[in-house]
């Protein structure tokens, strides 16, 4: 009786454990694909429409649209809250796998979501120099947008958390692999693609005139196409029933 007992108990647990799996890999995948087009959008579409290598335009244009301005940093705000959510979402997905390599992957995502609040306060400190009439008479006439400009950039932020993001990306696409949850050929192509990211951004980080050698759209992009892919993945079909 003791027997039957335990093994309904197990049963149960395991059903348990499978369903919730199943919730958060939908969580995770709507997480990245509605943060992704958030990011996409709030850079392309507006930051990058008013940033010039020229810091006296760059800060006209910010602002004659302040406004839009903090619309977009409310879309990188956004998106580090989409980072965090879906980090957590896999971290219950894979964490039956591997629990210790899971770990990983999910700190990885989490740092690389707080350098993009990182971006965004540089972001803002850029605007309240700008905005706030008391810091035009500190600096000499023609510094200010300058340091603004420094303030706005980014890029240095963007490409420390990058190394993150694909590390814990690797680490996450080999125990999509242990998985059986996703084909076995997306989850070597996203070992491969994370894999290259790392490489590419330790290099620019060591060597900035890496980016003559190797373009750097090429570093992040297959990456962000294999996670764009198994979220599509995830969201239509979810997860294989074969997996562990």
């Amino acid at each position: 009786m003791n027997t039957r007992l335990v093994s309904v108990s197990r049963a149960m647990t395991t059903h348990s454990t499978a369903e919730a799996q199943r919730k958060a890999a939908k969580v995770a995948a709507a997480a990245q694909l509605l943060s992704f087009a958030t990011v996409v959008g709030s850079n392309f579409g507006i930051l990058q429409r008013l940033l010039t290598d020229d810091p006296a335009r760059t800060a006209g244009n910010i602002l004659a649209h302040e406004t839009l301005f903090r619309v977009g940093l409310m879309g990188f705000v956004l998106y580090s809250i989409g980072v965090v959510v879906q980090s957590a979402a896999l971290y219950v997905v894979l964490r039956p796998v591997d629990q210790n390599l899971t770990l990983l992957s999910f700190l990885g995502r989490l740092i690389h979501g707080f350098t993009w609040l990182v971006v965004t306060l540089n972001l803002f400190t850029a605007l309240r120099l700008l905005s706030r009439p008391e810091y035009a008479g500190v600096l000499p006439p023609g510094q200010l947008p300058v340091l603004a400009r420094l303030y706005l950039s980014g890029f240095d932020q963007y490409y420390v958390g990058l190394l993150f993001w694909s590390l814990g990306a690797t680490i996450g696409a080999y125990v999509w692999l242990k998985s059986g949850f996703i084909p076995r050929s997306l989850a070597v192509f996203g070992i491969l693609a994370s894999g290259w990211c790392v490489a590419c951004t330790a290099a620019l980080l060591i060597r900035p005139t890496f980016s003559n050698v190797v373009n750097l759209w090429a570093f992040d992009t297959p990456m962000a196409l294999f996670e764009i892919a198994l979220s599509v993945l995830l969201l239509v079909r979810g997860l294989r029933s074969e997996g562990p």
